[in-house]
């Protein structure tokens, strides 16, 4: 635990102090968000920030795991591979959003094929090498084998989360501060379940996205990027999956489950009402969900500050479901 902690700090430390470097080569080389037109008017000010600043945290998430691998911590082989596949597309979708004007980037129904088949692949392949935990049923204090339902599952989740973490990454500091917690209580999960590689690489990535934050949070000089958003997304969904507490994320995640929930309840509701009605209509003022909050008047920073609050919340919450200590 010692070697976990004073590993997450130096990381930290380490990230905070290359950001400024890396912001000025991402603008000098012309990697400047652009800003999607039909977003809050007040964002249109953010555009030129840098981006793919996700890269300043998977790029030590990728070393440290290369090295506990290398010390015998194969188990760590998941996450690493789950990070470098997701933040790949991610970076894909970053660099297809720089080329386009609307900023709108990789369509949705080209990218989905490419996030299922890796989810599938890696959800398989966790189950053939035998690192498919059964997963533990809060309170119960019992675990269930789901068997071949495993794979499909699996990926649900790392499908699911890797666009909830980018759902969420639209204010300063949100999807990094959120993510932070999460990770945190993934951390502990995996150090009281008995994988203290696990536990070292999670602390690692904390450390990495605490750096990360130190240049994002608001007024923020760097964002996260999909290269970030999809490799933190699918990292937490097998954190979920090796440590078997799975049915912990979306109490922890709360925050993310909602952001993608409101997008969904407000296209089926819009197309919905179109058809019945024909016009649409809508239940939220603006999804995803922190948006909606936007145009109620609410700051930026106090949207930001209270998702928090809740996922910290939510996190303790399901720290206590776990029985952790208990």
């Amino acid at each position: 635990m010692t070697i976990a902690l004073l590993l997450a700090v130096a990381v930290c430390l380490v990230v905070a102090a290359l950001g400024g470097a890396a912001i000025r080569w991402l603008l000098a080389h012309g990697i400047g968000k652009r800003i999607r037109a039909d977003g809050p008017e007040a964002h249109l000010g953010k555009a030129g920030t840098a981006t793919m600043g996700g890269l300043l945290f998977v790029g030590p998430a990728l070393l440290i795991g290369a090295i506990l691998i290398a010390l015998g911590q194969r188990l760590v082989g998941w996450p690493l591979l789950t990070t470098a596949a997701f933040g790949l597309l991610g970076a894909y979708d970053d660099w297809q959003g720089l080329k386009d004007r609307q900023g709108v980037g990789w369509l949705a129904r080209s990218k989905f094929p490419w996030q299922w088949g890796i989810g599938l692949a890696l959800a398989l392949g966790m189950y053939v090498a035998g690192d498919a935990a059964p997963w533990r049923i809060p309170l119960w204090g019992q675990s269930v084998d789901l068997g071949w339902w495993f794979v499909p599952i699996a990926a649900v989740l790392l499908v699911g989360f890797a666009n909830a973490l980018n759902f969420t990454d639209g204010l300063d500091g949100l999807a990094g501060g959120a993510g932070a917690i999460v990770l945190g209580l993934y951390g502990l999960l995996a150090l009281a379940g008995g994988l203290p590689g696990l536990a070292t690489w999670t602390l690692g990535l904390v450390g990495g996205l605490l750096g990360f934050l130190w240049h994002n949070v608001h007024p923020a000089r760097l964002f996260m990027g999909d290269v970030g958003c999809q490799a933190l997304g699918a990292a937490l969904a097998t954190l979920a999956l090796l440590t078997g507490q799975a049915l912990l994320l979306p109490v922890a995640g709360i925050v993310f489950v909602a952001e993608v929930f409101s997008v969904m309840i407000q296209v089926s509701y819009f197309k919905y009402t179109r058809r019945r009605y024909g016009e649409g209509r809508r239940i939220f003022r603006m999804t995803p969900l922190h948006h909606h909050f936007e145009l109620l008047g609410w700051p930026e920073l106090q949207i930001t500050q209270r998702f928090w609050l809740i996922t910290a919340a939510a996190s303790l919450l399901a720290l206590a479901l776990a029985g952790v200590g208990a």
